[in-house]
């Protein structure tokens, strides 16, 4: 079938294509070059006037895993006043701040978006957190595993094990978790927590591996680099949400020695000491410095205010957040020799001067860092605020004078301690696909998505060109998934499963044998039940086109290298 998109005006920074009136051309779920003249056209969608974008790219929201099913369940009353109706199409769910699967699916369509990565997901909960994005309909999904605090990781840095062995661990973990990229949370300082280290600063050393953040750091980040993996090691630095934290953040930039680092949420570790609040902000140290250090990506995790669920791996900083849970109720558990979890309810205020000053650092971050293509939007969902407030993140980035009118509202010495008002930036739409779209499928390596050239996975999405930004990229006039017409006018009208996207370096299989070992001696499960099998995620009935292997595409590796 051969649909046929007749004169939108098209946003696509990955071909360079920068609001030009265009005809786009779909056939089997995917997009394809301009056929011959007279070429049979089976539908045709006249978008004259009207802006076209692939579909959007979120690369960092908590969506699967036990954290979220502990956010759901500690929180009943985030249930209440926001629930959704069965209908002839949709299933129920419900939620706010950590929105039940099926409406967490529904909710990104209809923003415009055909995909969604959870950033933390546990080696040993890797079939839970794939179960629940499984149950997540609408949008392709893939996974980062935790390493970093696991004690095989630990014990191997520390007895200075061969770099092959660590390789090796980090690509059968990647096999075993089905996770499509590495993400390090407090490195170290999940760990350090369980001897009652209560801060683990980036050269500071844990009391029994001995190891520094910095020391797994690199040798995550040059793994990550020499296994061939797209998207470079994922960082939740030292000391979230600590004042001073902007200086570890700097320290680790400086560290990378050229290596490819993504620092996420950043605005978490952006923090200084100054004034007499002891709490300031350090955006534009550190955007300078990113500005000079083109092998660092970032995203944000903007705060936006109101009711939401903090949920993290780093039980450590979680467990200091607790005097701040609203309400007054939280979660920080252990897991096995794996890592940590911490879930803490929060409110922002925007009288509060923290959390005023938060929301300024944020978008200081954001209109500081010249490149768009290392930094990406996200609010680190549920963490700053649910993903479907985007929209509004995106008005106060295109739009100076909406953004004063809001600074103007928050809490006056927090106004006096930010610089926003003083940036003139605003975003073009250009720079809001790079940042939504391109940027993000770039960085995963995600090569036919994110764009609109041909041989690209058709995920489009259709807006109506209005000045409020808000309203304009809150609902989408069309939503196409891989060639189908799944949200119309802000709705669904058609419910798809969406692909499950993972990675898999080539490792020595030898490496099981010291795996198997540790396994029997230390952990309550066995090597051949921990790992997470094809046939667990597999959805024979998701609909995808183009030669993929069922629901699972298998994203290529660079090439090896020592």
């Amino acid at each position: 079938m051969l649909i046929k998109f007749t004169g939108g005006t098209v946003y696509d920074p990955m071909n360079g294509v920068n609001g030009e009136v265009r005809d786009i051309y779909a056939r089997d779920g995917r997009i394809v070059a301009a056929p011959p003249a007279g070429t049979r056209i089976d539908a045709e969608y006249a978008l004259n006037g009207r802006v076209v974008m692939a579909g959007a790219i979120d690369p960092h929201s908590h969506i699967g895993g036990g954290k979220v099913t502990i956010g759901r369940m500690l929180l009943p009353e985030d249930h209440q006043g926001h629930e959704v109706a069965r209908t002839e199409l949709l299933r129920s769910g419900c939620g706010h701040a950590v929105p039940s699967t099926m409406t967490t699916g529904y909710r990104y369509a209809e923003m415009g978006y055909t995909a969604a990565f959870e950033p933390a997901m546990l080696p040993a909960n890797a079939r839970q957190a794939h179960l629940e994005m499984g149950d997540t309909p609408m949008i392709d999904k893939g996974a980062f595993v935790m390493l970093g605090n696991d004690d095989f990781f630990l014990r191997a840095l520390a007895g200075k094990k061969d770099f092959a062995f660590i390789k090796d661990y980090i690509a059968w973990t990647m096999h075993a978790a089905q996770a499509m990229a590495v993400k390090i949370v407090n490195p170290g300082g999940i760990s350090a927590f369980k001897f009652n280290q209560r801060a683990l600063d980036l050269d500071e050393k844990h009391e029994f591996y001995g190891l520094t953040p910095r020391d797994i750091i690199l040798t995550l980040a040059r793994g990550m680099k020499e296994l061939g993996v797209p998207h470079p090691i994922h960082i939740h630095g030292c000391n979230l949400g600590v004042p001073g934290s902007m200086h570890s953040t700097l320290a680790t930039i400086r560290a990378a020695e050229g290596l490819p680092l993504h620092l996420t949420h950043i605005q978490f570790h952006s923090y200084g000491t100054e004034g007499d609040m002891k709490f300031s902000s350090g955006a534009p140290q550190i955007a300078e410095l990113l500005n000079q250090h083109s092998n660092v990506s970032i995203d944000i995790g903007q705060i936006l205010f109101g009711m939401t669920c903090t949920a993290s791996g780093d039980s450590m900083r979680q467990y200091g957040n607790t005097k701040s849970a609203d309400p007054k109720k939280w979660v920080v558990m252990d897991i096995e020799c794996d890592n940590g979890c911490g879930v803490v309810p929060m409110k922002y205020r925007d009288k509060s001067y923290v959390n005023a000053l938060q929301w300024c650092i944020g978008l200081e971050l954001f209109l500081l860092v010249n490149d768009p293509w290392r930094i990406f939007l996200t609010t680190d969902h549920p963490n700053g605020a649910p993903f479907y407030f985007y929209p509004h993140l995106i008005r106060l980035l295109m739009d100076r004078t909406f953004r004063n009118e809001m600074l103007e509202k928050l809490h006056p010495a927090a106004q006096a301690a930010t610089i926003l008002k003083s940036l003139d930036r605003e975003y073009s739409l250009y720079e809001i696909a790079i940042m939504t779209r391109a940027g993000p499928a770039k960085s995963l390596g995600l090569a036919d998505r994110g764009h609109l050239g041909a041989g690209a996975t058709a995920d489009i999405t259709v807006y109506e060109d209005s000045a409020d930004r808000e309203a304009m990229f809150q609902t989408p006039l069309f939503v196409f998934k891989n060639g189908e017409l799944v949200v119309k006018n802000g709705k669904v009208v058609k419910v798809v499963a969406g692909a499950t996207h993972v990675v898999r370096p080539d490792y020595d299989p030898s490496i099981e044998t010291s795996l198997r070992d540790y396994f029997d001696r230390y952990h309550t499960v066995k090597l051949d039940n921990f790992r997470v099998s094809d046939q667990e995620i597999v959805d024979s009935n998701c609909g995808h086109t183009g030669g993929e292997c069922g629901c699972v595409i298998v994203q290529p590796c660079g090439p090896r290298t020592s």
